[in-house]
């Protein structure tokens, strides 16, 4: 393989762009975790209206990655993962700043603590979930020639 052609696989859309991609969709989760934690009435129905958001914006970008995109089930589930833990970490970051206006009634160090847990706590299933997901999708749903793989 000749260098420009080397060039052109090593910088092509998909291999630059996916943590791009991975940053903007993590960015929705934050915005839905935090735009959906704001009203303070029917709270309940906020926090399952938010899972519901955020499982939709997950099973499109795994729908994507694997429709669109045709990349390997390890690959979707690392990105995937990427997204949810950037989206995790964007909201210990919001509830760490809460906190310095709302001073909460324990000790701050937890949000600390948050910044990596969260994206560690979150990530790490959606990592799993993501690879079985892809894995199936890739097994049985393959679509060739516009027609799926049985």
């Amino acid at each position: 393989m000749d260098k420009v052609s080397a060039d052109h696989i090593m910088k092509s859309p998909n291999r630059d762009s996916w943590l791009v991609r991975a940053t903007v969709i993590g960015v929705l989760y934050c915005i839905i975790g935090f735009v959906f934690a704001l009203p303070s009435h029917q709270v309940r129905m906020w926090r399952l209206a938010a899972w519901v958001a955020s499982a939709v914006l997950y099973a499109a970008h795994i729908a994507y990655e694997h429709l669109r995109l045709r990349n390997s089930a390890r690959s979707i589930a690392l990105h995937v993962a990427a997204a949810v833990a950037i989206g995790a970490f964007g909201l210990a970051v919001v509830a760490f700043i809460h906190s310095l206006f709302v001073p909460p009634n324990y000790t701050r160090w937890r949000f600390g603590v948050a910044l990596i847990a969260w994206p560690l706590i979150t990530a790490l299933p959606a990592f799993v979930v993501a690879l079985t997901v892809a894995w199936l999708l890739i097994r049985f749903f393959t679509v060739r020639s516009g027609q799926f793989r049985h």
